[in-house]
């Protein structure tokens, strides 16, 4: 009698969890979904603005040795 209800219990699970996948597909498409005419957007051509310029590179670099302006102590006071 008990193996009976369980497996009614099974068969009712599968069944809400089937029918719980079909309605959240449903709901996905019917969210996702284009609309019936679609507006093709036509310009009359690219147009291009100015972005940047060209330049030739310097011929040596503008630092020779980089350096902090301000050193910190390490942590703990080690190295002092």
């Amino acid at each position: 009698m008990h193996a009976n209800r369980r497996t009614n219990v099974k068969v009712l699970a599968a069944v809400i969890g089937g029918s719980a996948v079909v309605a959240a597909g449903t709901v996905t498409m019917a969210i996702t979904q284009e609309p019936a005419s679609s507006t093709n957007l036509s310009s009359s051509g690219m147009t291009v603005g100015a972005t940047s310029t060209q330049e030739t590179p310097p011929t040596e670099p503008e630092t020779t040795l980089a350096a902090p302006a301000v050193k910190a102590t390490p942590f703990g006071g080690a190295g002092s």
